[in-house]
Parts: C-alpha cells; structure tokens; sequence
C-alpha cells in the first residue's frame, strides 16, 4: 500500500481513507458537470496510479470513492486528506482535475469555482495551480 502522507507514520487504514477521499474528490469534479464519462474515469484511475496506488487496488478505490463522494454533500472532508499530500503529490491531484475539467474542452462558472475552492483547500499558491491550468489547457488543444 502507498505511503499518501508526508513526514506522518500512518496505519494502512490511515492511507485507504485518504486515497479513497482523494478519488472522491476527482469523482466529484468529474461530475460537476452533469456529465460523468468514461475518458473522466480513465483520468482518474491513470491518476490513482501516478499517486502510487497498485492497478489491483484500483478498482476497490474506485468502487468505495464512487460511493463515498454519493453519500457526501461537501467537499471539505475530501480536501482534508488531500491537503496532507506532499507537494508533488498535490501536483498530480491538481493537474487531474484540471484535466477531469477540461476534458470536454471547456471549464464553466462551478468548475472553476470548485477549482479555486479545492486549492485553497488544500493550500497551493494560486500561481502554481494557474499554471498547471494553462499546461493542461494547451494540451487539450
């Protein structure tokens, strides 16, 4: 099982909360939009395995974030464990949703919203996050 937090000895069970909430997270973003599709799913799961997750795992992370993120109505107690992540970890969260959120091409008002309301959250420099956003953005083009 990956090690998810920085400089903490955590419990196995610690490192399922807080990749299941970070899954939830994405899952949220991705269906902001109302419309939840396949490539949204691949990103997310190409994600889990950047973030150190093993592929056998990936399907019972995706199953109990799928229905962690439905029983949730705030974002807060998924942004409390990714706010925990190391800095590169953080990174790679960031760049997917940005990723989740531009894979239709376009980021409406309540994306962009829940992207300024995740990364203050989470407490990355807004420089930072802007920057990933425009990485991903040329790339979609």
């Amino acid at each position: 099982m990956l090690n998810f937090f920085k400089n903490k000895k955590v419990t196995t069970e610690d490192n399922d909360i807080s990749i299941i909430s970070v899954t939830s997270l994405l899952i949220h973003a991705a269906k902001i939009d109302e419309n939840y599709t396949e490539n949204e799913k691949n990103i997310i799961k190409k994600t889990l395995i950047k973030l150190g997750a093993g592929s056998d795992e990936i399907e019972s992370i995706f199953e109990k974030a799928e229905l962690a993120e439905q029983n949730s109505n705030q974002i807060l107690e998924f942004t409390k464990e990714a706010k925990n992540l190391e800095q590169e970890k953080k990174i790679i969260l960031i760049e997917a949703l940005w990723s989740i959120i531009y894979s239709d091409e376009q980021a409406d008002i309540y994306e962009t919203n829940f992207m300024r309301r995740v990364t203050g959250l989470i407490y990355l420099d807004n420089k930072l996050v802007g920057d990933i956003k425009l990485k991903v953005k040329n790339q979609k083009k």
